[in-house]
């Protein structure tokens, strides 16, 4: 049994390969062996996470995760803890493992209700058992009702103060998407899990889940990561043979250190394009790009060049005086790294062709990203950039990924792996869809899914610090596909850091990132 912290890559596999990797092992296995374990490994993390509970409370469903709870009752109640079961099945509708634990449960001794326990406390543990990967969000997929029996069950999971323990997946979350089916959405938002910042006034209680078999996206992006909170996985001693990852679980950036024989020259130059004036609109923003290029210098970028759209109005930031102003006519984009949109509005558009056709690297964020979503000559350059072998780099919040696609922004969270392969695959570059659980994606690559970060981030102007990271990273010379990956775990590292009490803004943010 593993707990999945931030510290390795781990491949992901959705539903369907899942399933084929059961049935690969079960068909080399005894009958019920699978079960047997998976009901072992439940009990085993159950005494470790609650060893003191005054009573276990198991919530299982009809099907084979409802087996996986009987089997844990099991186990549990042999070693002399006060279980107590709620099985929503039937011996004569089960399936034949789940009856087979059942009659397990039944043997040693374990105490039923049809109803959940209403005294449980927070030193004791629920565990929920009910659906496991047997639920789909999407919008085509049969919808399932809960019935009564089913919707108190969630509703005691959900709203008791006692620690919760999911077998395999949260009741409702989909194991693809990581957005809960209809109907099944906790009616409050769940407790954020270890890696997610907490309100010191709602502690609520723990959220653990143990992945069976493999790790599911659904459990790291969208819904997922609060749903999940901590999440653990035991591959019950199968293998996925030759069953290839659905996506990856990022690891932490590799170690480049820099030789002493350096010069400003080695890690190139960045330059940060945006930051329309006060004049133009009423509306100043020359502190998104200020953001992008203070982020890209403490990133380690040799040096930034900072070109805003204020008509030369700012000369000098006295807070930072390594940045380098510069007229935008004045800058040599094919030798530079181009962060492209921080806080451009309306003035971007004029500069865009010239950005997307000549600059050596490319990171196009916020207004460049609405512009090129209205303009289909805009969308065509960026394409050419991809096929001419120039790296390329989108960062775009849901809503913009949104325009860029065509789509609501409902419909990108739907399947937030699926809209960021797509951005990747249409405009023929590096796709950052940010958010929880920030996807990288690239035309003919296996997506990744980032693990750090925070709502810490949840504030103005994180965007355009993660942008002027990724211009560092370029500028340093990864590739595209590695400066994204690198400087997204970077950025959400540094937030789950912060320290306690402390406000995240982001020109602190951008302060820290390089330390």
């Amino acid at each position: 049994m593993h707990r999945i912290t931030p510290h390795q890559p781990h491949p992901l596999f959705h539903t369907a390969a899942t399933r084929r990797i059961e049935q690969a092992a079960a068909a080399t296995l005894p009958a019920h062996t699978l079960m047997q374990r998976a009901g072992l490994a439940v009990g085993q993390l159950a005494q470790a996470l609650a060893p003191h509970a005054r009573t276990v409370w198991i919530a299982c469903g009809p099907g084979n995760n409802g087996g996986d709870g009987l089997e844990a009752a099991m186990h549990l109640q042999r070693q002399g803890r006060n279980v107590v079961v709620t099985w929503l099945g039937h011996p004569d509708k089960a399936p034949p493992d789940a009856k087979a634990s059942w009659q397990r449960a039944q043997a040693a001794g374990v105490v039923w209700t049809d109803a959940p326990p209403a005294d449980l406390g927070p030193q004791d543990l629920r565990i929920d058992a009910l659906l496991g990967i047997g639920v789909s969000s999407s919008p085509h997929a049969p919808i399932r009702v809960p019935d009564a029996r089913l919707l108190a069950c969630l509703h005691a999971l959900q709203h008791s103060p006692a620690p919760v323990l999911a077998v395999d997946l949260p009741s409702g979350l989909d194991a693809n998407t990581g957005q809960f089916a209809a109907g099944f959405a906790p009616q409050t938002a769940p407790h954020h899990h270890a890696h997610m910042a907490r309100s010191p006034h709602t502690p609520g209680p723990a959220r653990h889940t143990l992945s069976l078999l493999t790790l599911k996206p659904g459990l790291f992006t969208a819904a997922g990561r609060d749903a999940a909170g901590q999440v653990w996985w035991d591959d019950l001693g199968t293998h996925p043979g030759h069953e290839a990852p659905t996506a990856w679980l990022c690891g932490p950036p590799l170690p480049a250190p820099r030789a002493h024989a350096s010069h400003k020259g080695s890690f190139g130059d960045v330059a940060v394009v945006g930051g329309e004036g006060l004049a133009a609109r009423g509306m100043g923003m020359a502190g998104a790009a200020l953001l992008a290029a203070s982020a890209a210098l403490h990133s380690g970028a040799g040096r930034v060049l900072v070109a805003l759209l204020d008509n030369g109005y700012q000369q000098l930031d006295v807070q930072q005086p390594e940045l380098m102003f510069r007229r935008f006519d004045a800058l040599a984009l094919e030798q530079l790294t181009v962060v492209c949109g921080c806080g451009g509005g309306q003035a971007i558009a004029a500069v865009l062709p010239k950005v997307i056709t000549r600059a050596a690297r490319l990171v196009l964020d916020a207004d460049a990203l609405n512009t090129i979503a209205t303009e289909a000559a805009l969308h065509a350059l960026v394409v050419a950039r991809g096929q001419h072998g120039q790296p390329t780099v989108i960062t775009p919040h849901p809503l913009e990924a949104a325009r860029l696609l065509g789509l609501t922004t409902a419909e990108v969270q739907a399947d937030r792996l699926e809209a960021a392969q797509q951005l990747a695959d249409q405009f023929n570059c590096v796709a950052v869809l940010k958010g929880s659980g920030t996807v990288i994606a690239a035309p003919d690559r296996v997506p990744a899914i980032n693990p750090t970060g925070n709502a810490r981030l949840a504030t103005a102007g994180t965007g355009d610090v993660l942008a002027g990271m990724v211009g560092a990273h370029l500028a340093a010379g990864a590739s595209a596909l590695r400066a994204a990956s690198e400087a997204v775990y970077q950025h959400g590292q540094a937030a789950d850091a912060w320290p306690a009490g402390r406000a995240l803004t982001a020109s602190a943010l951008a302060r820290c990132v390089g330390g």
